[in-house]
């Protein structure tokens, strides 16, 4: 499983490292060139937690262009200008949301209309859903961030088990850290069962 170390400027609480695998990789591929986007701009959507961030951090860090994260929740006037910039500039510019463009319910919905038609030209990009190889790998990340061990018969017995998305892997680990802490010992079977049947709910299923 490939990784990419981040910038020792990253924040603190922020995965050391951007972890890539099937839901990733062809994001990261387009990021790595931004020669090729329409109009030098491109989205990024994403689940909560998802690495969207870290990924507009290290886009920016490596010099490869500017980044606007949150975007849904900016000014649509000055993200416009923003646009803007950077066809005057020729600088490559990565928009960020949380929520894909559209008209549902839960869509990040562009009232301007200038401003939507120059979006619906962008490149879109989206983060998908971690396979079993990816969960493990964020598992592995977040434990050594908590400084905790999870060995492989931890990690193989929590893939099948926990909620399959990057949001749900950080909450696990963080629920195994905690219960270690408040029974002060290390993580054994009986807290990996607890954690995820406190961030999944109802019971976990016996090997």
């Amino acid at each position: 499983m490939r990784q990419i170390a981040l910038p020792l400027s990253s924040a603190s609480d922020s995965p050391p490292r951007i972890v890539v695998g099937n839901s990733n990789a062809a994001v990261i591929e387009a990021l790595g060139e931004p020669g090729k986007w329409p109009f030098h701009t491109a989205i990024l959507a994403g689940s909560p937690r998802s690495g969207k961030s870290l990924l507009a951090r290290w886009f920016v860090e490596t010099g490869q262009g500017d980044a606007v994260d949150n975007a849904e929740t900016m000014d649509e006037d000055a993200l416009f200008h923003r646009w803007n910039r950077a066809q005057e500039s020729g600088r490559p510019l990565l928009i960020v949301t949380n929520r894909p463009r559209g008209t549902g319910d839960g869509d990040w919905q562009v009232r301007l209309p200038d401003l939507a038609s120059r979006l619906g030209a962008a490149l879109d990009l989206e983060i998908g859903e971690p396979d079993d190889a990816m969960l493990i790998a964020l598992m592995e990340v977040h434990a050594e961030m908590r400084g905790i061990v999870l060995d492989h018969s931890a990690t193989q017995y929590l893939v099948g088990r926990c909620e399959r998305s990057h949001v749900g892997v950080e909450k696990l680990v963080a629920a195994i850290d905690r219960l270690s802490l408040e029974r002060k010992q290390a993580p054994t079977m009986a807290i990996w069962r607890d954690a995820l049947i406190e961030t999944k709910g109802g019971t976990t299923k016996e090997d």
